[in-house]
C-alpha cells in the first residue's frame, strides 16, 4: 500500500504580445500568488524568468489520497488557464507514489 502521492503540474504560458519583463511579471505574479492562497499547493516560477514572452510555472502537492492529488492539480490547471492574460501552450501532470509499504 502506498504511503502517499506527490503530484506535480508544469504549465508553460505564452504572451507573445508582451514586450518587457516588467509587463510579464505584472501578468504572472498575481496569478501565482492567488493560486498559492486559494489551494494547498507549492507554486514556483521555474523557467523563462529572463524571457519576456513565456514562462513555466510549477505546482506541487502531497497527500495520502491519489484522487485528491489528481483533482487538486486539475483545479490548479483550470485556475491558471482562466485567470491570466496569456495562453497556456502546454501542461503536464505527474503523480508519483511514495514508499510502497510491503506490509498489509
Amino acid at each position: 500500500m502506498a504511503l502517499g502521492y506527490v503530484g506535480v503540474l508544469t504549465v508553460r504560458i505564452e504572451m507573445p504580445w508582451v514586450t518587457n519583463l516588467k509587463e510579464k511579471r505584472a501578468l504572472v505574479r498575481p496569478v501565482v500568488e492567488r493560486l498559492k492562497a486559494r489551494y494547498p499547493l507549492t507554486v514556483a516560477r521555474l523557467d523563462g524568468l529572463d524571457a519576456h514572452d513565456w514562462e513555466v510555472i510549477g505546482v506541487a502537492t502531497l497527500s495520502n489520497d491519489y484522487g485528491w492529488v489528481e483533482e487538486t492539480l486539475r483545479m490548479a490547471a483550470d485556475f491558471i488557464a482562466r485567470e491570466g492574460e496569456y495562453r497556456v501552450a502546454w501542461e503536464a501532470t505527474d503523480i508519483t507514489v511514495l514508499g510502497e509499504d510491503g506490509e498489509d
